[in-house]
């Protein structure tokens, strides 16, 4: 039985097939957390299941590579910093080690990469002026951008 899975793009259920011509690698990317509080279970279902997705893949034979971002740097995180006069890195890491020792506790496989959104400021800036120049997204009054839908 083939694995099938939603594909958000066509809005419909289809068997999966990697995307390599080979069929042998897959990557697997999951928004991980934003670091500006605890964790709470809810928040772990999508790691959990994203891990038993990861497994099932492996199971079946794919070499996979898992990547899962953690997001350092958002309002709420500087709004924070600002507070707790503690350096970004500091206040975020914190968290994040929370967050690796709870996923650790659920079983969870680490991801094969672990990137940190401040570790990606000019890429991000350089995609967001393509988005805003493609016509895909705006820049609002007080300076933040959003997509265009």
């Amino acid at each position: 039985m083939a694995l099938k899975l939603f594909n958000t793009l066509s809005r419909s259920v289809e068997a999966f097939k990697p995307l390599d011509p080979e069929g042998k690698q897959v990557g697997l990317y999951c928004c991980g957390p934003t670091v500006h509080n605890f964790a709470h279970i809810g928040n772990f279902r999508t790691f959990v299941c994203t891990d038993l997705l990861r497994r099932y893949l492996v199971f079946r034979g794919y070499e996979l590579r898992h990547v899962m971002n953690i997001t350092d740097v958002e309002d709420k995180i500087i709004a924070a910093v600002k507070k707790s006069n503690r350096t970004l890195k500091d206040y975020t890491g914190e968290y994040e080690k929370a967050f690796l020792q709870d996923f650790d506790a659920l079983g969870c496989l680490r991801p094969h990469e672990l990137p940190h959104a401040t570790d990606f400021i000019q890429e991000i800036t350089e995609l967001i002026g393509k988005l805003i120049e493609a016509g895909f997204a705006y820049r609002a009054s007080d300076g933040s951008v959003y997509f265009s839908i």
